[in-house]
């Protein structure tokens, strides 16, 4: 998972980071809350994590212009206060979850796996991927952007999915082969980047915000 940590404590924020890594995620850290503001409206990331006492911008604060800016990413927040109004005030701002400091490490992936389940459950009812203008609907096997309806072939959907499930994150040639054909090609031939041709003409050619970029060395990601 895709992770934003706002902590403003180095140590504490050094134990969650190397953690939340050795487990497999991937962290961004921000150490107050006008630059966790800042990635949560500019990346999109899989959870969020924010301290309640930070500098700039507390917790609370942050978690409700989130929200404002219609972001409905899992938030868990930290903090030392446990009363209960400590914890409404928490789930008024738009958190899903509060985790009371001190906390074992494993209670915190706990929490981590319950919102990320619920969330998962919530995506699974309306069954659609959302990036950017673009919106792929996984029941009719029909894409959109910005109000178009846009023709795919079942591969170049497949193929536009395993993207859209992997926003942001660089995917090998190797990884799309295996994922989106379930096979190995051999490194000399060109089908991924054929296919992604095609698709980069039905997905971007008239719209000015360019979505399907090429890492030169890497693969290829879907940005903004």
């Amino acid at each position: 998972m895709k992770i934003l940590l706002v902590e403003d404590e180095p140590k504490v924020a050094a134990f969650i980071v190397q953690g939340l890594e050795e487990s497999g995620h991937e962290v961004t850290l921000a150490y107050d809350g006008t630059l966790g503001l800042r990635f949560a409206t500019k990346e999109s990331f899989d959870m969020m994590i924010f301290d309640v006492i930070i500098p700039g911008m507390n917790g609370l604060e942050l978690c409700k212009e989130v929200r404002k800016q219609g972001i409905s990413t899992p938030i868990l927040m930290l903090t030392a206060l446990g009363t209960t109004e400590d914890k409404v005030s928490g789930l008024d701002s738009g958190a899903d979850d509060y985790l009371v400091k001190p906390f074992e490490f494993k209670e915190l992936l706990a929490r981590i796996r319950s919102l990320s389940r619920r969330s998962l459950g919530a995506a699974e009812v309306s069954n659609k991927l959302v990036y950017h203008d673009l919106e792929l609907d996984l029941d009719k096997k029909h894409a959109v952007r910005s109000g178009k309806s846009i023709s795919l072939t079942a591969k170049e959907f497949s193929l536009l999915e395993y993207l859209m499930r992997n926003r942001e994150r660089v995917v090998s040639r190797v990884q799309i082969s295996d994922n989106v054909w379930d096979i190995h090609f051999d490194t000399g031939t060109n089908v991924v980047d054929v296919y992604m041709n095609l698709l980069r003409k039905k997905v971007d050619k008239d719209f000015d915000t360019k979505l399907i970029q090429t890492r030169i060395g890497h693969g290829y990601v879907l940005q903004a």
